[in-house]
């Protein structure tokens, strides 16, 4: 392709503008369109996720962006997960073991506003709002857009929906193309609520960290922000008991709440008035066993491979998909005809891991981080990766802390969670562990990592 020819870019959130920086870095041409208004200077959507937990992948886009310097002034660290016990106690798990291990909570408005910023100072980029892509016709290289009461149709060079869960753009490729589309809705639904600042504006309960009220079946969340406030999140069954449909109006949600979160309560004021202002979300997964249409249009993030948010993963891994693209490119020295056929088929089982991932880490979340064995687990993984860092990294840092591919997070996980059941089956305590025998099943099953996938979360 000769980078004189169009590319367009269906969404301006997340990851349609972090692609729209990077590749107007390299001097392509870009127009991104945006069925929504600009946000810069508007109010964000109620109830649509407010902040979001970036860590290692994300950072290392940021980099790749230039855009690192300005991102860092819009993080706040989480250093674990502060758990808010039935009986009013708290307990801060850390994520890692290394001072850097920290995962950060970042406004979605202010990030997605300074992406699309960057992306028009680069003078390679036009970004259209309040433009709706209403079809594609993937044989004539042609959009119908609409605007105002008014539809035009325009040719691309190269299409790459990056229009989320819902991707116009995806659904018109299924219908041009077999693409193994599928998406799978959990039987929980969430809701966001917020904890406001103090008086003083300060945060309530401790800003360096994550927040979560487990209680089995179902939990709350809380993500600090730059204000002082938490973005407040609760994850429950839709149907059934405890669930939504029970809570109908203003009583029966504080006497749940009273019942299972009375900690929480106290630092929520409004908290009948934001459960019923703010709209009840679905949580599903979104999988395409192909993202592209011959050598001209590529689904990106969200629009073929949408995942649940448990892992925080939904926006590093957008974000990686970009990082990869461009990567991709340089190897095949721009040429877009190898890489739209080959990068699906390169992603995708990363895409599928991360998503199988993403829904274990709702039980951890809700129910295992309630388990002594899990913690026992967790302590004796952390001394393993002490002795053997080049062999054994828990699960959970090689997604949050590392560049190592999602598949063989995945895979490699699975394994080390057979020697971890292994060596703590009947301890109590990390001392007890046989340290030769889990010397032995290391050497045995896990060969050394690739020191090119080692991250750092350091800013």
């Amino acid at each position: 392709m000769n980078k004189k020819e169009n590319i367009t870019i269906a969404g301006a959130g997340l990851v349609g503008s972090l692609l729209a920086v990077l590749l107007g870095k390299r001097g392509y041409p870009v127009t991104v369109i945006e069925r929504r208004a600009d946000m810069r200077g508007q109010d964000v959507d109620s109830g649509r996720s407010i902040n979001l937990a970036m860590s290692e992948r994300g950072l290392f886009a940021m980099r790749q962006a230039g855009l690192l310097e300005e991102v860092h002034k819009l993080l706040i660290p989480m250093t674990g997960r502060m758990l808010h016990l039935e009986d009013g106690t708290q307990v801060l798990s850390p994520y890692g073991q290394r001072p850097d291990e920290k995962i950060y909570s970042v406004s979605r408005e202010l990030l997605n506003s300074l992406m699309m910023s960057t992306a028009e100072d680069s003078q390679n980029v036009a970004i259209e709002f309040e433009t709706k892509l209403e079809s594609v016709d993937f044989d004539r290289k042609e959009i119908t857009l609409s605007r105002d009461g008014s539809t035009e149709v325009r040719s691309y060079g190269i299409l790459i929906g990056a229009d989320g869960a819902g991707s116009k753009v995806r659904s018109s490729l299924a219908k041009a193309a077999d693409i193994g589309f599928e998406s799978d809705f959990l039987d929980h639904d969430y809701k966001e609520l917020e904890i406001p600042p103090a008086s003083d504006g300060t945060h309530q309960v401790h800003r360096e960290a994550l927040h979560i009220w487990p209680r089995g079946g179902f939990m709350v969340i809380a993500l600090p922000n730059l204000d002082g406030s938490f973005t407040v999140t609760l994850f429950l069954a839709r149907k059934g008991s405890p669930s939504f449909e029970q809570l109908d109006d203003a009583e029966s949600v504080k006497t749940f709440f009273n019942e299972n979160f009375p900690s929480a309560v106290k630092l929520m004021p409004e908290l009948a008035d934001d459960f019923f202002d703010n709209p009840q979300g679905l949580l599903g997964t979104v999988r395409c066993k192909k993202w592209n249409y011959e050598d001209s249009a590529l689904l990106l993030g969200d629009a073929s491979h949408a995942i649940v948010p448990f892992h925080g993963q939904g926006m590093n891994a957008g974000f990686e998909d970009c990082t990869l693209l461009m990567a991709m490119l340089e190897e095949y020295q721009e040429n877009w005809s190898k890489v739209i056929p080959e990068f699906g088929r390169a992603r995708s089982p990363d895409a599928n891991a991360i998503a199988e991932m993403a829904l274990e880490n709702y039980v951890t979340m809700r129910d295992s981080v309630l388990d002594p064995k899990f913690h026992l687990k967790k302590e004796v993984g952390f001394k393993l990766e002490l002795e053997f860092p080049d062999r054994f990294i828990p699960r959970y840092s090689m997604v949050m802390f590392h560049n190592i591919p999602y598949d063989l997070a995945y895979r490699r996980g699975a394994t080390q969670d057979e020697l971890l059941n292994q060596l703590v089956e009947n301890c109590d305590d990390v001392e007890q562990v046989d340290m030769e025998l889990a010397r032995q099943l290391i050497l045995e099953k896990l060969d050394e990592i690739d020191p090119v996938y080692m991250g750092s979360t350091a800013l």
